[in-house]
């Protein structure tokens, strides 16, 4: 929306448009609004990192840097609608890349995963029946016959993979959250 209150001051080819659509009672509040969308480049950008850490892509990553270096340098040094509004253009286009990308990568969530797993004490022999988180590796598990603390053995990411029936649900999927 920032983005278009901010067109009939930008472009004037569409005040007409933005007029109509009651966009001019925002042009008291241009440079507020320039900050506003600023402000939400910058929201972008910090939201390609965290994406940048999950899937290392840095193609995405570099586009959104240099796009929104483009919007800065767009807004507070030349102030040109040629450098703006690519510079917009290639964060929508890192946005829907990534976008693709995490719905392609979603497939091992789909996966038919098995959550309950039997942990088997191999101290005492005591069985009990849990439920393993599906994000995550548990490291210690507490045996409830003999209050042994339990750790993975050599080679295994969790308890559940040492002592329980099932493997857990990274390694069910052959993600990488363990490692």
């Amino acid at each position: 929306m920032a983005l278009a209150t901010a067109l009939p001051c930008c472009l004037p080819l569409l005040a007409t448009t933005g007029a109509a659509l009651g966009l001019s009672v925002f042009q008291p509040y241009q440079e507020y609004l320039n900050y506003l969308l600023q402000g939400f480049v910058v929201l972008t950008l910090i939201g390609h990192f965290k994406a940048y850490s999950k899937h290392h892509n840095h193609w995405i990553l570099s586009l959104s840097i240099v796009s929104a270096m483009g919007v800065f340098i767009g807004y507070n040094f030349v102030y040109s609608a040629n450098i703006i509004y690519p510079s917009l253009l290639g964060l929508l286009v890192s946005a829907v890349w990534q976008y693709v990308i995490n719905r392609n990568n979603t497939g091992c969530l789909t996966q038919n995963v098995t959550l309950e797993s039997i942990i088997t004490c191999p101290l005492c022999g005591f069985q009990r029946l849990e439920i393993m988180p599906i994000d995550a590796c548990l490291y210690f598990y507490e045996c409830l016959g003999c209050k042994t603390l339990l750790k993975p053995k050599q080679g295994d990411c969790c308890v559940f993979c040492s002592y329980g029936s099932v493997k857990c649900p990274p390694i069910q999927t052959n993600s990488c959250l363990c490692n």
